[in-house]
């Protein structure tokens, strides 16, 4: 049985980042915007938010769907979302963009396929569990028939 994925989200704890960088909102603008090319995106919109004493919000939308961060330069920390549908995209380049432009000494990437659908099952239903329900639907037929 093959599985087929609609997307790749990648999640990313950036640990022991450059802090001055990491609160610096001109440069992770700049920052996420070239990721986002660099990986093949098409950039749709964005939006960037400085807070108060630091740290820095952002979000740019792609046709392909989103690159996000957020960071705490008081603990040289940055949370990465890069979620991609289609092949068009690359991932796992903006990523990796990401943590060498935040000179991340320390990146822990979580990979999820996202909407994995199998046949016509629902997303998430395990092989066993589906060859139970089939099994179930098989001797329903049956007993409907006799």
């Amino acid at each position: 049985m093959r599985l087929n994925a609609l997307g790749t989200h990648i999640l990313v704890d950036m640990k022991d980042c450059n802090r001055r960088l990491l609160d610096d909102l001109p440069f992770i603008q700049e920052a996420l915007l070239t990721a986002a090319r660099e990986a093949g995106a098409t950039i749709v919109g964005q939006t960037f938010h400085k807070f108060s004493p630091h740290g820095v919000t952002g979000v740019v939308a792609i046709a392909e769907s989103h690159l996000c961060i957020h960071t705490w330069p008081e603990y040289g920390y940055a949370a990465v979302d890069i979620f991609t549908c289609g092949d068009s995209f690359q991932p796992e380049k903006a990523a990796d963009y990401l943590a060498e432009a935040l000179e991340c000494q320390n990146p822990c990437p979580v990979v999820i396929k996202r909407g994995i659908l199998a046949g016509d099952r629902g997303a998430g239903v395990s092989a066993e569990a589906a060859k139970k329900s089939d099994d179930r639907k098989a001797r329903q037929r049956t007993i409907a028939s006799v």
